[in-house]
């Protein structure tokens, strides 16, 4: 008797999780094609390098960053870039946010994803207009 429970409990198990693996990834298929259908792809906003000294006592530290914002299409891209105002105001914002670094935490991977998070708040508060999704570094140096 309780071999037969247990291959019945098995057996509606099995029977369950396929129909819901091979069920649901249908429906999720069909909503993920709708949804990479609907938005646009996404494009890139490069910055010009950033140098600047960084906040760690005497001044001798200094951080060199080149990085790029993930945008919801060119459109935004290309609208940020002729907005010479609005630029100049997300970088100087970038500038003062990378000048009070410390060394030591910029060089950890927590550092460098608490830096991404606060670059993405500043370019949005600057740019209100922008959404940015990510920030992309291609060079970052503390020396």
């Amino acid at each position: 008797m309780l071999f037969v429970l247990i291959a019945v409990i098995v057996l509606a198990g099995g029977g369950g999780g396929a129909y819901w693996m091979y069920a649901g990834k249908g429906e999720g298929a069909e909503s993920e094609a709708e949804h990479t259908e609907s938005t646009t792809p996404p494009a890139m906003i490069n910055f010009d390098p950033f140098v600047v000294n960084l906040a760690d006592p005497g001044g001798q530290r200094f951080l060199r960053v080149t990085f790029g914002l993930v945008v919801e299409g060119e459109d935004m891209a290309k609208e940020f870039a002729e907005d010479e105002v609005v630029r100049l105001r997300v970088r100087s914002s970038i500038i003062e946010l990378l000048s009070r670094q410390h060394a030591a935490q910029l060089v950890t991977d927590q550092g460098k994803a608490g830096l991404k998070k606060a670059i993405l708040e500043h370019a949005a508060h600057n740019a209100e207009h922008m959404k940015a999704s990510d920030v992309l570094f291609s060079e970052f140096i503390v020396q």
